[in-house]
C-alpha cells in the first residue's frame, strides 16, 4: 500500500510542477505527428492470483511516434519483475511492438487502446531446477490520459499478455509441461511528446 501511496504523491507533484511551468493552450495542437516518450510504474497479476501485489512490481519504458491524433506505432521494455512461491517461481522481461489508438473525450483527456507482440524471456525455478524459456505473445490493453499541457501527459492503463512457459525439463515426467499464464499490468505513467 505504501507503494500506491508514493506512486500517487509523485504523480500529483509532477502534475503540479507541469502545471506551473506550461499552462494548457489549446491554440497549440499536440495532436501533430511526431516521437514520444514515456515510463509506467505499476502490478503485477499473474493468473491464478485473486488480486494484485504490493511485491510484484512492473517497470515500463516507452517510445512510439504519433502518425495523427488517432494512431501510433509504440514500442517498449517491460520488467515484470518476480512472481510466484517458494516452490515455482519466475523472472520475466522483454520488448513489445503494437498499435495505439487514441480517442479524444476533451481537450485533456481521451482513452487509448493496445494490440501488439510481445517478445520475452522467463527464468524459472521449479524445485532445484533453474532454465529459462524465450516466449512470443500477443497483448491487448487499454486506458486513458490527461494532458497537463501541450507536450507533458499522465496516463493509467491495464494490459493483458497472453503467454505460456514451457517446463519440460523441469518436470520430464508431466505430458504436458506447457502452461498458458497471462500477465496483467495495471500502471501509472507518464509520456512528454516532442
Amino acid at each position: 500500500m505504501k507503494h500506491i501511496k508514493s506512486t500517487i504523491a509523485g504523480i500529483v507533484a509532477l502534475t503540479a510542477f507541469g502545471a506551473q511551468a506550461q499552462s494548457y493552450n489549446q491554440d497549440e495542437n499536440i495532436d501533430d505527428a511526431g516521437f514520444y516518450v514515456g515510463g509506467n510504474y505499476g502490478y503485477l497479476r499473474v493468473d491464478g492470483d485473486d488480486e494484485f501485489d504490493d511485491d510484484k512490481d512492473v517497470w515500463q519504458g516507452v517510445a512510439g511516434y504519433r502518425f495523427n491524433e488517432y494512431f501510433a506505432l509504440e514500442g517498449s521494455y517491460i520488467d515484470f519483475g518476480d512472481y510466484g512461491n517458494d516452490l515455482a517461481n519466475a523472472e520475466t522481461d522483454g520488448f513489445t511492438a503494437g498499435l495505439k489508438g487514441t480517442y479524444p473525450i476533451t481537450e485533456r483527456f481521451s482513452i487509448f487502446g493496445k494490440l501488439g507482440q510481445l517478445w520475452s524471456e522467463t527464468e524459472y525455478n521449479v524445485g532445484t531446477v533453474n532454465n529459462d524459456y524465450d516466449d512470443e505473445s500477443v497483448f491487448v490493453g487499454g486506458g486513458v490520459s490527461y494532458a497537463v499541457n501541450e507536450r507533458f501527459l499522465i496516463t493509467a492503463e491495464y494490459t493483458v499478455y497472453d503467454s505460456s512457459m514451457d517446463a519440460e525439463d523441469a518436470v520430464e515426467d508431466i505430458d504436458d509441461t506447457e502452461f498458458n499464464t497471462d500477465l496483467k499490468q495495471a500502471s501509472l505513467g507518464v509520456e512528454y511528446r516532442f
